[in-house]
């Protein structure tokens, strides 16, 4: 018998037929894609992987899509439901603190719920990260409810990885760091120019910095690749690479993982939410070492 109810928003980036057949709650945020002078808002909420790889088609082609944080009345109703349908205590992921407020809207609405329904209980992991890194942690919160863990352990089990999570986030395009307000103009500029590409990563408050500045993918994945020499993957062994429509890197990393470490990498598509503020032919690598983030 489930201890609780595994909940997550698409900043996880979980597929759909993973998030089904796992049954867990799901709540879909939203983005909006400006195409030939016309807005139109959408849910992140895909079924196959070509719907991922046909939204990064449309930035090439020059739509431009941004986000907004999912309301509060989305969370309520969310939680509701789920407190409706006979659920009481719930493990819910969404996207680092340090990028935006809704993991405190997502606590707001449990506690609004809790006094409707006074058996609910929430308990809403920050990860210090998003898009797979907080996927990943989803998945292991999935292995603790299968074992038959509680809530409040497979919390704290959750909350012990995060600064475990090394990440290596490659953008292909400046301008839409800049647009997010991550860079200045003219360092938008010139990176296009020289072709640098930025290598990011979290730092422990869950928020984004600029860790090195390379010219080229090839030195971007060269960059990668001496990190994780300098400390691999620990026992847990998960490694995840995401991308926005540029397999050729990803796949480049999945081969070099496969072959130094013996691992299989978990790979896939970068959802449109995240995805809006890297831009398409984006690549990023993460994995869990026994090192705290950004100590090595």
């Amino acid at each position: 018998m489930q201890q609780f109810t595994l909940s997550v928003d698409s900043t996880t980036d979980l597929y759909h037929d993973f998030v089904v057949e796992n049954d867990i709650k799901f709540v879909p945020l939203t983005f909006t894609v400006e195409k030939n002078g016309k807005m139109e808002d959408r849910l992140d909420a895909f079924k196959c992987e070509q719907e991922y790889l046909d939204f990064y088609d449309e930035l090439r082609g020059g739509a431009f899509s941004k986000t907004a944080m999912l309301n509060y009345e989305a969370h309520y109703e969310h939680f509701k439901k789920i407190a409706e349908e006979g659920g009481k205590d719930v493990v819910h992921f969404t996207i680092s603190s340090g990028l935006a407020r809704t993991h405190e809207v997502a606590k707001q609405a449990g506690a609004d719920v809790k006094k409707e329904y006074p058996d609910f209980n929430l308990y809403v992991v920050d990860p210090l990260t998003t898009t797979v890194g907080a996927g990943f942690l989803a998945r292991e919160a999935l292995k603790c409810r299968n074992a038959g863990k509680t809530a409040q352990e497979t919390y704290d089990y959750c909350n012990s990885l995060r600064l475990h999570i090394q990440h290596y986030i490659v953008a292909d395009d400046l301008q839409y760091l800049k647009k997010g307000g991550r860079i200045s103009a003219a360092a938008a500029a010139n990176g296009g120019v020289l072709n640098i590409k930025p290598i990011i990563s979290f730092n422990k408050e869950g928020k984004l910095d600029s860790i090195a500045k390379v010219r080229g993918v090839k030195k971007a994945i060269s960059f990668i690749k001496e990190k994780m020499e300098t400390e691999g993957p620990n026992e847990i062994g998960h490694v995840f690479i995401v991308h926005t429509g540029n397999a050729a890197a990803a796949n480049e990393l999945g081969d070099y993982v496969r072959n130094r470490f013996h691992l299989e990498p978990h790979m896939q598509v970068m959802g449109p939410v995240i995805g809006s503020h890297v831009g398409p032919n984006a690549f990023a690598l993460g994995y869990i070492t026994n090192s705290e983030r950004n100590e090595f």
